[in-house]
Protein backbone atom coordinates (compact mmCIF):
# COMPACT_ATOMS: atom_id res chain seq x y z
CA UNK A 1 0.00 0.00 0.00
CA UNK A 2 2.64 2.27 0.59
CA UNK A 3 4.56 1.91 -2.42
CA UNK A 4 1.18 2.31 -4.00
CA UNK A 5 0.40 5.45 -2.67
CA UNK A 6 3.70 6.76 -3.39
CA UNK A 7 3.04 6.48 -6.85
CA UNK A 8 -0.48 7.87 -6.77
CA UNK A 9 1.24 10.53 -5.36
CA UNK A 10 4.12 11.09 -7.75
CA UNK A 11 2.56 13.10 -10.46
CA UNK A 12 1.97 15.77 -7.55
CA UNK A 13 5.51 16.19 -6.85
CA UNK A 14 6.50 17.36 -10.64
CA UNK A 15 3.06 19.56 -11.06
CA UNK A 16 3.81 21.48 -7.58
CA UNK A 17 6.33 24.20 -8.34
CA UNK A 18 3.85 25.14 -10.92
CA UNK A 19 0.71 25.21 -8.72
CA UNK A 20 3.26 26.89 -6.28
CA UNK A 21 3.82 29.83 -8.34
CA UNK A 22 -0.04 29.62 -9.78
CA UNK A 23 -0.80 30.72 -6.31
CA UNK A 24 1.55 33.24 -5.40
CA UNK A 25 1.49 35.15 -8.63
CA UNK A 26 -2.10 34.74 -9.74
CA UNK A 27 -4.56 33.38 -7.39
CA UNK A 28 -2.80 35.51 -4.30
CA UNK A 29 -2.86 38.83 -6.48
CA UNK A 30 -6.31 38.06 -7.39
CA UNK A 31 -7.33 37.62 -3.88
CA UNK A 32 -5.65 40.85 -2.78
CA UNK A 33 -7.50 42.79 -5.57
CA UNK A 34 -10.29 41.21 -4.50
CA UNK A 35 -10.40 42.35 -0.91
CA UNK A 36 -8.66 45.58 -1.51
CA UNK A 37 -12.43 46.40 -3.55
CA UNK A 38 -14.38 45.62 -0.52
CA UNK A 39 -12.99 48.33 1.15
CA UNK A 40 -12.30 52.60 1.00
CA UNK A 41 -8.37 52.52 0.34
CA UNK A 42 -7.65 56.11 -0.28
CA UNK A 43 -4.21 57.36 0.28
CA UNK A 44 -4.20 59.30 3.47
CA UNK A 45 -6.85 57.95 4.13
CA UNK A 46 -7.65 55.39 6.86
CA UNK A 47 -9.04 52.07 5.64
CA UNK A 48 -12.40 51.35 5.90
CA UNK A 49 -14.28 48.00 5.05
CA UNK A 50 -17.36 48.89 2.83
CA UNK A 51 -18.45 45.56 1.23
CA UNK A 52 -20.07 46.38 -1.97
CA UNK A 53 -19.97 50.24 -1.27
CA UNK A 54 -17.45 50.31 -4.45
CA UNK A 55 -19.65 48.61 -6.81
CA UNK A 56 -22.80 50.01 -6.13
CA UNK A 57 -20.84 53.10 -7.07
CA UNK A 58 -19.27 51.93 -9.75
CA UNK A 59 -22.80 50.84 -11.26
CA UNK A 60 -23.78 54.35 -11.38
CA UNK A 61 -20.50 55.97 -12.66
CA UNK A 62 -21.23 57.10 -16.22
CA UNK A 63 -17.72 57.20 -16.84
CA UNK A 64 -17.06 53.24 -16.46
CA UNK A 65 -19.86 52.15 -18.50
CA UNK A 66 -18.99 55.00 -21.40
CA UNK A 67 -15.64 52.46 -20.88
CA UNK A 68 -16.91 49.85 -21.00
CA UNK A 69 -19.27 50.36 -24.04
CA UNK A 70 -15.99 51.93 -25.51
CA UNK A 71 -13.67 48.40 -25.16
CA UNK A 72 -16.97 46.48 -26.47
CA UNK A 73 -16.94 48.43 -29.44
CA UNK A 74 -13.13 48.05 -30.02
CA UNK A 75 -13.30 44.22 -29.60
CA UNK A 76 -16.39 44.31 -32.40
CA UNK A 77 -14.02 46.35 -34.58
CA UNK A 78 -10.63 45.27 -34.07
CA UNK A 79 -10.55 41.55 -33.64
CA UNK A 80 -12.15 40.21 -36.89
CA UNK A 81 -9.70 42.21 -38.74
CA UNK A 82 -7.06 40.65 -36.91
CA UNK A 83 -8.25 37.44 -37.42
CA UNK A 84 -9.45 38.17 -41.14
CA UNK A 85 -6.08 39.58 -42.14
CA UNK A 86 -4.00 37.24 -39.82
CA UNK A 87 -5.70 33.94 -41.96
CA UNK A 88 -5.13 35.77 -44.90
CA UNK A 89 -1.33 36.02 -44.39
CA UNK A 90 -1.19 32.40 -42.63
CA UNK A 91 -2.51 31.44 -46.18
CA UNK A 92 -0.19 33.08 -48.26
CA UNK A 93 3.19 32.19 -46.14
CA UNK A 94 1.89 28.63 -45.91
CA UNK A 95 2.05 28.73 -49.86
CA UNK A 96 5.38 27.94 -51.78
CA UNK A 97 6.70 31.01 -52.33
CA UNK A 98 9.94 32.14 -52.71
CA UNK A 99 12.11 33.81 -50.00
CA UNK A 100 9.31 32.10 -47.63
CA UNK A 101 10.94 32.22 -44.45
CA UNK A 102 11.71 36.11 -45.28
CA UNK A 103 8.19 36.34 -45.76
CA UNK A 104 7.46 35.36 -42.48
CA UNK A 105 9.98 36.95 -40.53
CA UNK A 106 8.88 39.85 -41.72
CA UNK A 107 5.48 39.32 -40.90
CA UNK A 108 5.98 38.60 -37.15
CA UNK A 109 8.70 42.00 -36.55
CA UNK A 110 5.40 43.81 -35.49
CA UNK A 111 4.38 41.57 -33.13
CA UNK A 112 7.98 41.26 -31.92
CA UNK A 113 8.24 44.72 -30.98
CA UNK A 114 7.28 45.93 -27.46
CA UNK A 115 3.60 47.57 -27.64
CA UNK A 116 4.20 50.98 -26.12
CA UNK A 117 7.38 51.18 -29.09
CA UNK A 118 4.95 50.64 -31.67
CA UNK A 119 2.56 53.05 -30.51
CA UNK A 120 4.68 55.69 -30.06
CA UNK A 121 5.60 54.66 -34.02
CA UNK A 122 2.11 55.27 -34.76
CA UNK A 123 2.48 58.48 -32.38
CA UNK A 124 4.51 59.50 -34.69
CA UNK A 125 3.05 58.42 -38.20
CA UNK A 126 -0.24 60.38 -36.58
CA UNK A 127 1.33 63.19 -35.86
CA UNK A 128 -0.57 66.53 -37.54
CA UNK A 129 2.62 68.69 -38.20
CA UNK A 130 5.38 66.04 -39.89
CA UNK A 131 3.68 62.73 -39.67
CA UNK A 132 3.71 60.11 -42.63
CA UNK A 133 -0.03 60.20 -42.30
CA UNK A 134 -0.82 63.17 -43.88
CA UNK A 135 2.54 63.56 -45.99
CA UNK A 136 0.74 61.05 -47.85
CA UNK A 137 -3.18 62.08 -47.77
CA UNK A 138 -1.94 66.01 -48.63
CA UNK A 139 0.77 64.85 -51.27
CA UNK A 140 -1.92 61.93 -53.06
CA UNK A 141 -4.74 64.67 -53.20
CA UNK A 142 -6.82 63.05 -50.69
CA UNK A 143 -7.16 65.94 -48.16
CA UNK A 144 -6.09 70.00 -48.78
CA UNK A 145 -4.86 69.90 -45.58
CA UNK A 146 -3.61 68.11 -42.74
CA UNK A 147 -5.57 66.16 -40.84
CA UNK A 148 -6.06 66.03 -37.10
CA UNK A 149 -5.74 62.39 -36.37
CA UNK A 150 -5.97 62.07 -32.50
CA UNK A 151 -7.85 65.21 -32.33
CA UNK A 152 -11.20 63.99 -32.77
CA UNK A 153 -13.70 60.86 -31.91
CA UNK A 154 -13.87 59.04 -35.07
CA UNK A 155 -10.20 60.08 -35.72
CA UNK A 156 -8.77 58.62 -32.67
CA UNK A 157 -10.87 55.33 -32.38
CA UNK A 158 -9.72 54.34 -36.21
CA UNK A 159 -6.21 55.34 -35.16
CA UNK A 160 -6.39 52.89 -32.30
CA UNK A 161 -7.92 50.44 -34.27
CA UNK A 162 -5.17 50.48 -37.20
CA UNK A 163 -2.30 50.39 -34.94
CA UNK A 164 -3.88 47.66 -32.57
CA UNK A 165 -4.49 45.20 -35.79
CA UNK A 166 -0.87 45.98 -37.07
CA UNK A 167 0.33 45.15 -33.76
CA UNK A 168 -1.50 41.81 -33.13
CA UNK A 169 -2.89 40.10 -36.51
CA UNK A 170 0.87 38.65 -36.92
CA UNK A 171 0.08 36.86 -33.53
CA UNK A 172 -3.13 35.41 -35.39
CA UNK A 173 -0.95 34.62 -38.13
CA UNK A 174 1.67 32.44 -36.47
CA UNK A 175 -1.43 30.50 -34.87
CA UNK A 176 -2.65 29.81 -37.77
CA UNK A 177 0.43 29.16 -39.80
CA UNK A 178 1.01 26.72 -37.01
CA UNK A 179 -2.32 24.86 -37.90
CA UNK A 180 -1.66 24.55 -41.39
CA UNK A 181 1.41 23.35 -41.14
CA UNK A 182 -0.43 20.44 -39.30
CA UNK A 183 -2.79 19.35 -41.82
CA UNK A 184 -1.93 16.82 -43.90
CA UNK A 185 -0.57 17.40 -47.36
CA UNK A 186 -2.39 14.62 -48.86
CA UNK A 187 -5.43 15.47 -48.77
CA UNK A 188 -5.05 18.87 -50.40
CA UNK A 189 -3.07 17.41 -53.31
CA UNK A 190 -5.88 15.08 -53.26
CA UNK A 191 -8.32 18.38 -53.86
CA UNK A 192 -6.06 19.37 -56.63
CA UNK A 193 -6.35 16.37 -58.30
CA UNK A 194 -9.86 16.67 -58.34
CA UNK A 195 -9.29 19.98 -59.60
CA UNK A 196 -10.47 22.36 -57.06
CA UNK A 197 -9.04 25.88 -57.00
CA UNK A 198 -7.44 27.26 -54.21
CA UNK A 199 -10.21 28.82 -52.93
CA UNK A 200 -12.75 25.43 -52.72
CA UNK A 201 -9.13 23.55 -51.28
CA UNK A 202 -9.05 26.60 -48.59
CA UNK A 203 -12.50 27.29 -47.65
CA UNK A 204 -13.88 23.00 -47.91
CA UNK A 205 -10.62 21.30 -46.84
CA UNK A 206 -8.18 23.57 -44.89
CA UNK A 207 -10.54 25.84 -43.14
CA UNK A 208 -12.39 23.23 -41.13
CA UNK A 209 -9.78 21.54 -40.32
CA UNK A 210 -8.17 24.34 -38.69
CA UNK A 211 -11.47 25.73 -37.18
CA UNK A 212 -9.97 24.71 -33.34
CA UNK A 213 -7.06 26.64 -33.95
CA UNK A 214 -9.05 29.51 -35.16
CA UNK A 215 -11.12 29.66 -31.75
CA UNK A 216 -7.91 29.26 -29.84
CA UNK A 217 -6.81 32.61 -32.15
CA UNK A 218 -10.12 34.31 -31.43
CA UNK A 219 -10.45 33.53 -27.71
CA UNK A 220 -7.21 35.06 -26.80
CA UNK A 221 -7.65 38.20 -29.18
CA UNK A 222 -11.01 38.86 -27.54
CA UNK A 223 -9.28 38.46 -24.01
CA UNK A 224 -6.32 40.77 -24.44
CA UNK A 225 -8.06 42.99 -26.53
CA UNK A 226 -10.94 43.29 -23.59
CA UNK A 227 -8.37 44.43 -21.31
CA UNK A 228 -6.09 47.03 -24.05
CA UNK A 229 -4.31 49.69 -22.30
CA UNK A 230 -0.96 50.34 -23.46
CA UNK A 231 -1.58 51.49 -27.00
CA UNK A 232 -4.32 53.78 -25.64
CA UNK A 233 -2.46 55.19 -23.65
CA UNK A 234 0.63 56.22 -25.51
CA UNK A 235 -1.45 57.46 -28.49
CA UNK A 236 -4.84 59.21 -26.44
CA UNK A 237 -4.47 58.63 -23.44
CA UNK A 238 -8.12 58.09 -23.60
CA UNK A 239 -8.58 61.56 -25.41
CA UNK A 240 -10.45 63.31 -26.90
CA UNK A 241 -12.69 64.30 -23.95
CA UNK A 242 -12.43 60.51 -22.50
CA UNK A 243 -13.99 58.99 -25.83
CA UNK A 244 -11.05 56.64 -25.87
CA UNK A 245 -10.78 55.45 -22.24
CA UNK A 246 -10.60 51.60 -22.11
CA UNK A 247 -11.82 50.03 -19.09
CA UNK A 248 -8.04 48.98 -18.14
CA UNK A 249 -7.09 52.51 -18.51
CA UNK A 250 -10.54 53.71 -16.63
CA UNK A 251 -9.19 51.61 -13.67
CA UNK A 252 -5.34 52.77 -14.22
CA UNK A 253 -6.43 56.26 -13.60
CA UNK A 254 -8.25 55.43 -10.37
CA UNK A 255 -5.08 53.76 -8.86
CA UNK A 256 -2.88 56.57 -10.05
CA UNK A 257 -4.87 59.04 -8.17
CA UNK A 258 -4.72 57.12 -5.32
CA UNK A 259 -8.09 55.47 -4.61
CA UNK A 260 -7.06 52.10 -4.76
CA UNK A 261 -10.20 50.75 -3.61
CA UNK A 262 -12.20 52.08 -6.75
CA UNK A 263 -9.80 50.96 -9.25
CA UNK A 264 -9.88 47.30 -7.62
CA UNK A 265 -13.58 47.51 -7.96
CA UNK A 266 -13.04 48.50 -11.78
CA UNK A 267 -10.69 45.49 -12.06
CA UNK A 268 -12.63 43.11 -10.42
CA UNK A 269 -15.70 43.55 -12.43
CA UNK A 270 -13.19 43.70 -15.68
CA UNK A 271 -11.76 39.95 -15.11
CA UNK A 272 -15.80 39.30 -14.28
CA UNK A 273 -16.59 40.19 -17.93
CA UNK A 274 -13.35 38.60 -19.66
CA UNK A 275 -14.58 35.39 -17.77
CA UNK A 276 -18.05 35.42 -18.18
CA UNK A 277 -17.10 36.47 -22.34
CA UNK A 278 -14.96 33.27 -22.04
CA UNK A 279 -17.05 31.07 -20.52
CA UNK A 280 -19.86 31.93 -22.84
CA UNK A 281 -17.61 31.80 -26.42
CA UNK A 282 -16.33 28.13 -24.93
CA UNK A 283 -20.20 27.08 -24.39
CA UNK A 284 -21.51 28.52 -27.79
CA UNK A 285 -19.02 27.30 -29.84
CA UNK A 286 -18.66 24.05 -28.51
CA UNK A 287 -14.92 24.23 -27.70
CA UNK A 288 -14.02 20.97 -26.55
CA UNK A 289 -15.87 18.78 -29.29
CA UNK A 290 -13.97 20.80 -31.95
CA UNK A 291 -10.54 20.09 -30.04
Amino acid sequence: MSVLSKKEYRPYYFIAPLLVFICLFILLPIVGTLFTSLMRDVTFLPQKFIFLGNYSDLLRDEGFWRSMRFTLFFIAVAVPLEMLLGTAFAALLDMELPMRGFLRACVLIPWAIPSAISAKIWQLIYNYSYGLANFLITHLGLSQGPVNWLGSEGGAFAAIVIADVWKTAPFVTLLVLAGLQAVPHDLRLQAKIDRANFAQIFFRVTLPLIKPVLLVALLFRTIDSLRIFDVIYVLTNGGPGGSTASASLYAYKYFLGGDFGYGSAVSVLLFAVAFGMSCLYVKVSKFESEI
